[in-house]
């Protein structure tokens, strides 16, 4: 019978450096590289960012601090209809052709943000793939709170609206925490966010605050067990 030859073949090693993985995009980098084209702005608590019926020229984008976004009606009415905090993009309405602004936005404390013209931000989005990108996807999941918050005035109660604003907030599944400290609301205002009365919004945080769920210490803390009244059928 023939010898048989085991012949072993080893695989060459690659020479080639290994490819890095491409690094995160920082979108707060990639918009301060721009320096005196984009002006940082900063506005004291409580005063005006833009005003309902003013001209819709730029978008701002909030470094920090927050704002708030409201409608006045014809016959003096004011609502409250969004919330903003770091990292969001607001006024964005003019990129869709709006002459003028549909809303008032309020500096809700100290507020530090980023004013993007609208020429500048439309050839951004036009010719930075990852920013357009982002930019995209924050507009994306903005319409899917719209669409959550109005089937939540249709068919929550206001106890479960107020817990779903107050984590909304305090910008729950954002960090790795359990506590988080909300903006400094009046109870008029969560009222006016959610649909009820302010002695209605008083006792359900007085109710909340018994639980366990919300902590008064410098602030409005809210733990996250306060998901519990939303979940509740």
């Amino acid at each position: 019978m023939p010898e048989c030859t085991l012949v072993v073949v080893k695989k060459a090693r690659s020479l080639s450096p290994a490819v890095p993985a491409p690094a995160p995009f920082d979108l707060h980098a990639f918009l301060e590289a721009s320096g005196a084209s984009r002006p940082v702005r900063r506005f004291a608590r409580g005063h005006t960012v833009f005003a309902q019926g003013g001209p819709a020229d730029c978008v701002f984008y909030i470094q920090k601090g927050s704002v708030k976004l409201s409608v006045l009606s014809p016959a003096g009415k004011e609502a409250v209809v969004a919330i903003f905090g770091p990292g969001d993009f607001f006024g964005e309405g003019c990129l869709a052709g709006q002459p003028l602004r549909m809303a008032t936005a309020s500096a809700m404390t100290a507020l530090t943000a980023m004013c993007i013209a609208k020429s500048d931000m439309m050839r951004t989005l036009h010719e930075q793939h990852e920013f357009s990108d982002r930019f995209i996807s924050h507009m994306l999941a903005r319409n899917i709170r719209v669409e959550e918050d109005l089937i939540d005035h249709l068919f929550n109660s206001s106890e479960k609206r107020l817990a779903r604003t107050l984590l909304l907030l305090a910008r729950y599944g954002s960090e790795d925490t359990t506590v988080r400290t909300v903006p400094d609301l009046s109870q008029e205002t969560l009222a006016e966010m959610i649909g009820t009365t302010r002695s209605r919004v008083n006792f359900f945080l007085n109710k909340f605050r018994r639980l366990g769920f919300i902590e008064y210490n410098g602030g409005l803390r809210i733990n996250n067990s306060l998901l519990s009244v939303v979940l509740h059928e």
